[in-house]
């Protein structure tokens, strides 16, 4: 989650979206246009999305990957060499990351708070996406010039009703509860079987044999 917002002097700010090593742990990013604050937040290593509670969106070109949570935020994931194969001057020249994003209303587009992010970054949490909406998140690397920055990828996804989220969830639960019970069932009916009902046909089984014997 991004830590709380730090206010820089422009020089180090320009610093840091501009010439980040992509080696450092921290990503640093601005939300908004000029004026923003600028914040950071370490990287999302070793995520995996899982099918349980997670589903992945990947871009046209491979580039960009949207893992939509099931608590309804979104966590966005990249990689450089789907833009083309790395190399150390790409590296040196490149400035960051511009990400554009945009939902569908009922007649129209609308815009959603543009990001600026550091040379480090590879991930973007979107905590406060909302369901029902059908999201479009645009990401394009910034080079210095004279490299001209290569096309944005693009992906698209919808987020499930919070309360059809809600639904799911308890639907699990009770799922869940339901099968602990039937398996206790079961065991008390073997229970009862084997420890109640075997003795009484045991004596049952005597009766009879002493019956025929005399």
């Amino acid at each position: 989650m991004p830590g709380p917002p730090i206010l820089l002097p422009p020089l180090l700010a320009l610093l840091c979206l501009g010439a980040a090593d992509p080696d450092e742990p921290w990503c640093p990013y601005k939300v908004g246009g000029d004026g923003a604050r600028l914040c950071f937040r370490p990287p999302a290593r070793g995520f995996q999305c899982s099918a349980r509670g997670c589903r992945a969106h990947r871009s046209a070109g491979g580039a960009l990957v949207a893992n939509v949570l099931r608590n309804g935020s979104v966590l966005l994931q990249w990689g450089l060499r789907h833009w083309g194969p790395p190399s150390p001057r790409s590296s040196a020249a490149l400035r960051g990351f511009a990400l554009n994003c945009s939902w569908d209303g009922t007649y129209t587009r609308f815009p959603c708070d543009s990001v600026e992010l550091g040379a480090a970054c590879r991930d973007y949490l979107l905590a406060e996406a909302h369901g029902s909406v059908r999201y479009r998140l645009c990401l394009q690397p910034r080079y210095a010039p004279p490299r001209p920055a290569p096309p944005a990828q693009c992906v698209e996804f919808r987020l499930e009703p919070a309360a059809m989220r809600d639904i799911v969830v308890a639907m699990t639960a009770v799922g869940g509860s339901i099968c602990v019970m039937l398996v206790f069932i079961c065991l008390l009916v073997a229970y009862i079987t084997e420890n109640l009902m075997s003795p009484a046909a045991a004596r049952g089984g005597h009766a009879a044999a002493a019956a025929r014997r005399a």
